[in-house]
């Protein structure tokens, strides 16, 4: 793709992360001050990110989908965290690009920038294989310590003597995300129910006088995906959640700090705003592989067609996309510093959505993905904010 290549709109006028400055990658270097110790690992600056009183214990709580908007006009259902933000114990910090959990939880394990860790979406190119990969499922032949080969702050913090402990699902020790981001400590699965994740988060804080402890939770974002994030069956979801940041704090040890975070934010769509592929031949032309997510589509074309993709694709989504070719969207920014083993994962042409639709291919997704009302992965406001909580217990 020739760096010459323009797409009509461009250069977007999309917010670009602000990566280095109260980012998801700030977060941990921010708990390792908090720690005592220096962030030498990650692209954070000093003193970046949030400012965390200083505690010997850290308990990590991230929620799935918590976006920072849908929280808070859903406030009513969390009152422990309404709480939180009046007493001020709120920060706002903004999820890379593509707004997607792998790309968060490669930003929140290294410090670095999607073009740095090389999670750059949901399903991206393997170039080696000329196959698509997707990392949240791991489904292809790849090493995950090959594919994001820089330490992980977690290993870092292991290194420097700081018990580290992640709390989460049993199925995610040992899979791909996990190794390529999240590796370093002791890994402790418990069961699908809030209830195990809490007591488990709160055995491992009390076991060391000074450690960090990460806790995932993930089913409020599958509430999202299925019902959406204006559903009644969200905010009740969320009352759980908010249920069990109570416990953490009436059972966690003196002295911890304990905070709360998300990985992205969501949007709903509805049936009718979600544009097939597989009725739109004139899409497909050029295309070799459709990658990303629904809200930010990532097109690998045929050699020599990144730039009649673009204009294709740009002409059929006016006024609901931002369509801009590789060059494009890494000169603006939106991954970062972008290492050479990572760039041919990233589209020759990508489709970011500005308004509520999203794009699908009924020729080649399950059904149950297609019925998915909540979606995410552009940089909306309701996607890329998210909120992190903090309290010294």
């Amino acid at each position: 793709m020739s760096g010459t290549d323009h797409a009509p709109g461009a250069p977007p006028g999309l917010p670009v992360p602000g990566y280095g400055h109260d980012t998801l990658a700030d977060l941990v270097p921010a708990v390792a001050r908090a720690l005592g110790l220096d962030a030498a690992a990650g692209a954070s600056a000093p003193g970046a990110g949030p400012a965390l009183p200083a505690a010997d214990r850290v308990c990590l709580l991230l929620v799935d989908g918590m976006g920072e908007l849908a929280l808070r006009d859903r406030s009513g259902h969390a009152p422990a965290l309404r709480r939180w933000r009046a007493d001020g114990e709120h920060h706002l910090l903004t999820a890379g690009f593509p707004t997607t959990t792998a790309t968060s939880m490669g930003l929140l394990g290294t410090g670095l920038p999607p073009g740095a860790h090389g999670l750059v979406g949901y399903e991206v190119l393997d170039p080696e294989r000329d196959a698509l990969l997707n990392q949240l499922q791991w489904d292809g032949p790849v090493d995950p310590r090959r594919w994001q080969p820089h330490p992980t702050l977690f290993q870092s913090l292991a290194a420097a003597g700081v018990p580290v402990t992640r709390v989460a699902p049993p199925h995610f020790d040992g899979s791909g995300l996990t190794e390529a981001a999240l590796r370093g400590g002791r890994f402790v699965g418990t069961p699908e129910r809030l209830e195990a994740r809490v007591d488990a988060a709160v055995t491992a804080v009390r076991a060391a006088a000074r450690g960090f402890t990460y806790v995932y939770w993930g089913r409020l974002d599958a509430t999202g995906h299925g019902e959406g994030v204006g559903s009644w069956q969200w905010g009740e979801e969320l009352g759980r959640v908010d249920a069990a940041v109570a416990e953490l704090t009436r059972r966690l040890p003196r002295g911890t700090l304990l905070l709360v975070t998300a990985d992205h934010g969501m949007v709903d769509v509805a049936a009718g705003r979600r544009l097939d592929l597989a009725h739109q031949p004139a899409l497909r032309r050029g295309v070799r592989h459709v990658g990303g997510e629904p809200r930010a589509v990532q097109l690998y074309t045929e050699p020599g067609a990144a730039a009649e993709v673009a204009r294709t694709w740009a002409r059929h989504l006016e006024g609901s996309a931002c369509v801009l070719t590789r060059a494009q969207a890494v000169a603006a920014g939106w991954f970062g510093a972008v290492e050479e083993r990572v760039a041919g994962r990233i589209g020759d042409v990508l489709a970011v959505m500005t308004a509520p639709v999203a794009v699908v291919d009924s020729a080649r997704m399950r059904p149950e993905t297609l019925r998915l009302v909540g979606q995410h992965g552009a940089l909306t406001d309701d996607e890329r904010l998210v909120p992190l909580f903090s309290a010294l217990l």
